[in-house]
This record gives structure tokens, C-alpha cells and sequence, in this order.
């Protein structure tokens, strides 16, 4: 995996999870290769990393947004153009697990990712007491808020980089990916939108 070339299929797939659940710190560890120390996102980062899916190179746009409670109102603002949902769990804190099955449980009823994909990410899998991906499915009642579309739960590490990859290889598989330079337009629109709203977000 690395960055994007030119005139590849795309997709957009949006990074989402709750605050300190380790989704800057995944994403640019399997950008850049490295465990890139990082504070709170706070609105949005866009990666562009690339990715195989049936021999071919495709381009995967990924939004990962901040999860702070303020920030969890402009989720849906991303909605519109995702092809796939990469949720991240920190599935060592055990306290904040039924806040992160309801953020996710929300997500999913959203009419614009009605049979999107989704890849969940158990991270922190490193540290001690973290729950398994059997235990994570149980909890988040996965069967039942997933029953619409395909989905995978993988055990990851952001800090080691353990399942990085593989979860990055999963998305590819499941996403449906465009060739249209009409995606292009509607990026760059989106980019502009949300960079001209910033401080809303604030």
C-alpha cells in the first residue's frame, strides 16, 4: 500500500470512531509506516492511501473525522459520498463501549449508508484486557445493527501495526469504486464545503 497514482478507480471511505480510539494513529500508520504521534482531531483529515481490490490499484480517499461528542453531530456531513465505514473501537476501554455500539448502532440507520460496508476495527488489541473480536461482535450486537450489508470485524494494533493492513485490504475488497470524474468534482466540492465550514466544527 501506498499513495495514490493517477486515473485509478476510487472510493471514499469514512474513518470514524470516538475520541481516543486510535484512528489518526492507524491511518498514518499505514500511510506513512510509522507511529506519527497525534492530539485530538479536531473537524477532519483526508488521506489518500491506495489499495488493491481484483489485481487492480484503486484509490481509497479516506475521511477520518474527529470523534469528540461535538464533533459526532457533523458525522452525517461526510455520509453523502462514502462507499464504505471504517469504525474504530478502543476495545481496552471498556467503559466507553456501549457510548461507541450507539455512535455506530446511529451511523447505521443513516439513509445515505443504507448497504455500505462496514469494516470494524477492534484496536488496541496490544494492551492488556482488550476484548476480543468474538467478545466485540457479542457486545455490539453486530449480527443484528449489520444485518443490511456486508461486514467484517478485524483485531488491529494502531501503535504496533498489527491488522493495519488487513483492515485497509478488507475495505478495498468491499467497497464499490468509480471511475467517473464526476467523484473528482464531487470531492473537490466537498472539500471546499467543509473547509469553508471549518469553524463549525469548532
Amino acid at each position: 500500500m501506498g499513495q495514490r497514482g493517477s486515473k485509478q478507480p476510487e472510493a471514499q471511505v469514512l474513518l470514524l470512531g470516538l475520541d481516543n480510539a486510535g484512528k489518526s494513529t492507524l491511518l498514518y500508520k499505514l500511510k506513512y509506516r510509522a507511529c506519527v504521534s497525534t492530539v485530538p482531531t479536531i473537524g477532519f483529515n483526508v488521506e489518500m492511501v491506495e489499495a488493491r481490490k481484483n489485481r487492480t490499484n484503486i484509490a481509497l480517499t479516506v475521511w477520518d473525522v474527529g470523534g469528540q461528542g461535538r464533533m459526532r453531530k457533523h458525522w452525517k456531513d461526510f455520509h453523502q459520498d462514502a462507499t464504505a465505514i471504517m469504525f474504530v473501537v478502543d476495545s481496552s476501554d471498556v467503559r466507553r463501549l456501549e457510548e461507541a455500539r450507539r455512535e455506530l448502532a446511529i451511523t447505521l440507520k443513516s439513509e445515505q449508508l443504507r448497504g455500505r460496508p462496514v469494516v470494524v476495527l477492534a484496536n488496541k488489541q496490544d494492551v492488556s484486557g482488550a476484548l476480543t473480536v468474538t467478545e466485540l461482535k457479542d457486545r455490539f450486537n453486530l449480527r443484528k445493527i449489520c444485518s443490511d450489508r456486508d461486514w467484517f470485524v478485524l483485531p488491529c494494533s494502531a501503535a504496533t501495526g498489527y491488522g493495519v493492513e488487513e483492515g485497509f485490504r478488507r475495505v478495498a475488497q468491499m467497497v464499490k469504486v468509480s471511475q467517473d470524474p464526476a467523484m473528482r468534482d464531487n470531492l473537490k466540492e466537498t472539500m471546499h464545503y467543509l473547509r469553508s465550514n471549518r469553524r463549525s466544527f469548532i
